[in-house]
């Protein structure tokens, strides 16, 4: 299997990449859009699978709603642990961690499913509809790059994991998506059992 794509191309340790990602977000119109997003589905649980630096699940947990944190990559979970010590931070793959609870929400923010080893997208969106309660959601948002995967591959992927496509949009934000654009959030939710 090849290796972890963020795993074999990250530069910089947890705290360097926290830091930049402080400067960014604040030229951007909504900081905590992807936050913002999540919690208007109304979810009291989130997984937050691929959390990084914890930016996401942090905020979720700021707002109330009981978040857990999942990332393959120790020096990221390091700052998440050390920025938030009381929310849980579990250092694992996507494809095979087991949590012993389901969620209303897994959100794959921070273009998780391109930065996945290759071949792993299909297993690891399988392993989050496990965790996910009967309706619950599957958002995830990447940049739509040639050679990476693409909205055909991930919604089929999706259905094969019993994950129905509700809504799309271009930005966390909620604007249109339109075929052609670079960058798709997608809302999936799980079928019935």
């Amino acid at each position: 299997m090849s290796a972890n794509r963020w795993l074999s191309s990250r530069s910089s340790g947890g705290d360097d990449y926290d830091r930049r990602l402080a400067e960014a977000s604040t030229t951007g119109p909504d900081k905590h859009g992807e936050a913002s997003l999540v919690a208007s589905l109304g979810p009291a649980t989130v997984l937050d699978a691929g959390c990084g630096t914890g930016r996401v699940a942090i905020e979720l947990a700021r707002r109330g709603i009981h978040t857990v944190g999942v990332d393959i990559d120790p020096e990221m979970l390091s700052t998440a642990r050390r920025k938030a010590p009381e929310l849980s931070w579990i250092e694992d793959d996507l494809a095979t961690v087991s949590i012993d609870r389901r969620f209303d929400v897994a959100v794959l923010a921070g273009n998780v499913m391109i930065f996945l080893a290759p071949g792993t997208e299909g297993a690891v969106i399988a392993n989050l509809a496990r965790h996910l309660v009967v309706g619950g959601a599957l958002v995830a948002g990447f940049q739509l790059l040639p050679g990476r995967l693409d909205l055909d591959a991930y919604d089929r992927l999706a259905a094969d994991a019993e994950l129905d496509l509700c809504d799309r949009w271009a930005t966390w934000e909620g604007a249109p998506w339109r075929p052609g654009d670079d960058y798709a959030v997608s809302l999936h939710r799980r079928r019935p059992d």
